[in-house]
């Protein structure tokens, strides 16, 4: 077990995440062409949309990474605030802009796809205003954390924050049965088989196995960074700069 955590000590953890990125980076890249191709030129043509349902390849993928990316997000603030482990709070940190950003592809993608579908780009539905109240508590975080000088204060305090907003990850999944929304109720679930077709489903999932793998990659890259920023006095930091110096 103890050899488990020296996994947390952030120079390990610089290590071994510089070795992770290039793999999932590499993966994150052969995945969206292999799933870009599969959407755009093996799924068929819808018979009710026509070419235009193709946004969805986007637009799932990320509505997905945004709930799921805010829950991580959540999880390592908590961790940070029970346990006061400082890699935890990193992590926090860095899931929230890739976060953001997967929350803002989702409500873009949906107006592009909202317009010609049900001839708006926006109503005020519950599941699009809550994905909205996602993004803004994704920028709170941000805008918290930074507004903190102390960054154990500031750590704490969007930690909290972050806890508090998973309410509203549920609000989101179940919001077309339990209002009644211009979003039609979900194609895929667990409980059941998929309603759409294999060609298009594969194309969904192979972009949102790259949506992940990207998420992984830019959160470890930033996590890297915010590691250094932090450890900027220590000895190994000060040897990691000589080496890229040399370099």
């Amino acid at each position: 077990m103890a050899s488990l955590f020296r996994f947390a000590a952030p120079p390990e953890f610089y290590r071994l995440a510089g070795q992770a990125v290039p793999v999932f980076g590499t993966l994150a890249a052969v995945l969206t062409g292999i799933g870009l191709y599969l959407g755009f030129f093996v799924a068929p043509t819808d018979a009710q949309q026509g070419e235009v349902y193709r946004i969805m390849f986007i637009h799932v993928p990320a509505a997905w990474m945004a709930m799921f990316v805010y829950l991580v997000m959540a999880f390592w603030a908590g961790v940070g605030l029970v346990f006061n482990t400082r890699l935890s709070s990193v992590m926090a940190s860095a899931l929230a802009p890739t976060g953001a950003l997967m929350a803002f592809l989702s409500l873009w993608t949906g107006a592009l796809w909202g317009r010609p579908t049900w001839g708006t780009y926006w109503d005020w539905d519950a599941r699009m205003t809550s994905t909205l109240i996602l993004l803004f508590l994704y920028m709170g975080f941000m805008a918290l954390h930074s507004a903190i000088d102390d960054v154990r204060r500031a750590d704490r305090a969007a930690g909290v924050l972050a806890l508090v907003g998973v309410v509203n990850v549920p609000i989101i999944y179940f919001s077309v049965q339990w209002w009644n929304t211009l979003h039609q109720g979900a194609s895929i679930t667990l409980g059941k088989a998929p309603t759409i077709a294999a060609p298009m489903l594969w194309s969904m999932l192979v972009m949102a196995l790259a949506f992940w793998m990207y998420s992984i990659a830019v959160a470890l890259t930033r996590a890297r960074a915010l590691v250094l920023e932090r450890e900027r006095g220590a000895e190994w930091v000060r040897q990691v700069s000589a080496g890229r110096t040399s370099a």
